[in-house]
């Protein structure tokens, strides 16, 4: 049920659903009613909706976001790296059938970046490696990870529906074999929130991000809506709402049950 009344939740606050939604009900108020008070709240929603739909949809306010929700910094290749394992997330977009790999799965987008500094760091430390998230994603990291980059995962979670899942179902996984320790591969943007959920869960983690923003440089372009800002500014804002929705919950003295 909380599963499900997030999602009802992020569906409805995020873009392009939350400025939109502003927009549809400033539209409905400043039409339906006749009372100047109403109307004159209809349309400052109405601005609101169109406002904010235009700033997040703009490379210039997504980078802002991004630059924000980017807590971790970048893991430090030239010191020892003390863990025992890797954890790869899933999150993004996966393939089920790519017709270039002759119809079998692929990772694709923020997945493959994932799944590449994951394979990345396998190869440079040694450790086992153990993927998690959807079922399709899992698939998906599993082939790739297998077929382009010739690593092998040691350990499948595949019934996680979400960071707080992932975290709560790898960790006993983990502890059976005896890692305590692990490296957490997973986008810069989730890092943070991601780091927390698994150490909640009890593991010590060294937090390995991948896919930092960096300042492209100025250019009108910056200004203009398009849908890949849109969606980093959705994914920066997820995180950042989520990470303040984790901590209220933890100072109430709430917790979810363990799936």
């Amino acid at each position: 049920m909380f599963w499900l009344l997030k999602l009802i939740l992020q569906a409805l606050a995020l873009p392009p659903a939350g400025p939109l939604l502003l927009t549809i009900l400033g539209v409905c108020l400043t039409r339906v009613h006749s009372r100047r008070g109403v109307r004159r709240a209809g349309w400052m929603l109405l601005i609101a909706g169109i406002t904010s739909q235009w700033l997040l949809a703009t490379p210039a306010v997504a980078d802002l976001l991004s630059a924000a929700a980017q807590r971790s910094a970048a893991l430090d290749l030239t010191s020892p790296i003390e863990a025992q394992a890797i954890v790869i997330l899933g999150g993004g977009r996966a393939r089920r059938a790519a017709a270039e790999y002759g119809g079998t799965p692929a990772a694709a987008e923020e997945l493959l970046g994932r799944v590449t500094f994951g394979a990345y760091l396998a190869h440079r430390t040694g450790l086992p490696v153990l993927v998690t998230g959807y079922p399709n994603e899992v698939q998906a990291m599993r082939a790739s990870l297998s077929r382009d980059f010739g690593v092998e995962p040691r350990w499948i979670e595949n019934h996680s529906r979400d960071t707080f899942e992932s975290a709560h179902l790898s960790a006993p996984i983990l502890r059976a074999a005896g890692v305590r320790r692990i490296l957490l591969v997973t986008s810069a943007v989730h890092e943070w929130r991601a780091a927390h959920e698994f150490e909640s869960a009890g593991l010590a983690v060294v937090q390995a991000p991948e896919g930092f923003w960096s300042w492209p440089g100025p250019g009108p372009r910056r200004y203009w809506p398009n849908s890949a800002a849109v969606k980093a500014s959705g994914d920066a804002l997820h995180e950042i709402l989520g990470d303040r929705a984790r901590r209220v919950m933890a100072a109430l003295g709430l917790r979810r049950q363990t799936p």
